[in-house]
């Protein structure tokens, strides 16, 4: 049981880390689907004692980049190679929303040559732009071809819950082939249902919302918009707890 938990910030690092992750994928701006991190957020993080996955997404909205956008993201593959970080995480869409098979084999390419470089292989796991496509066993094949060695993923809907059964699904079609990790709404109340179905790796933010009298911000700084009027932090409890139940699942025989 692997679980991975979406951070953002270095408290949430070290709360992701104190409550028992086994891998993280670091983020920044996690309310916007997240972003790719800060060189300052990723050297922070290149000595935790587990696993980190960068995020590489160059701006919020949809996944078409264009071609000065792409040199951005391999740049950012670079970085993460050159960090020492485990993997990162990325993905590209045609119009139509299915895979950019020439740019993501480009960039994939691009990491297994960035990873050689540093003696040590990036994993590489395909973003929820995977959910957007309109055939996913067809995408999920295509992610195979490509290399990836894993798909983040709600099953196509907006959260993992509803898109239970196609992951499901997905996991039989895939056959060990790659690695399935369903992730969006996750938590300690629901995650039996992914392990029940045979999903080994979950992936979580275990954010917790505060209200503007659980924060340090006063009225001043959220006039100026400097602070939003509610906060995500994750939550270390949420962590433990979501960890507690991947450690005691048992799964049943078939």
């Amino acid at each position: 049981m692997t679980l991975e938990i979406c951070v953002d910030d270095i408290t949430g690092v070290d709360s992701a880390v104190s409550g028992g992750a086994d891998r993280l994928e670091l983020c920044a701006a996690l309310a916007l689907g997240g972003l790719t991190p800060t060189p300052s957020l990723i050297a922070a993080a290149r000595d935790l004692p587990i696993p980190v996955h960068m995020l590489v997404r160059p701006r919020e909205g949809g996944f078409r980049y264009s071609a000065r956008e792409a040199a951005l993201i391999a740049a950012d593959i670079a970085a993460a190679a050159d960090a020492g970080l485990a993997g990162v995480v990325i993905g590209a869409s045609a119009a139509d929303h299915s895979l950019d098979i020439p740019l993501l084999a480009h960039l994939v390419d691009h990491a297994r040559t960035c990873g050689a470089a540093r003696g040590s292989p990036l994993s590489l796991t395909l973003h929820r732009a995977f959910d957007l496509c309109p055939d996913l066993p067809a995408a999920l094949e295509t992610a195979i071809a490509l290399g990836f060695d894993r798909i983040l993923t709600s099953g196509g809907a907006p959260k993992a819950i509803d898109g239970v059964r196609m992951l499901e699904a997905l996991h039989r079609v895939a056959a060990g082939r790659i690695v399935i990790l369903p992730g969006s709404g996750i938590d300690a109340g629901n995650v039996t249902r992914f392990l029940d179905v045979g999903l080994r790796e979950v992936h979580a933010s275990c954010g917790a919302t505060l209200s503007p009298t659980e924060t340090d911000d006063d009225t001043r700084e959220r006039q100026f918009g400097f602070s939003a009027p509610y906060r995500r932090v994750t939550d270390a409890h949420r962590v433990r707890d979501l960890k507690m139940v991947l450690d005691s699942f048992d799964p049943q025989p078939a």
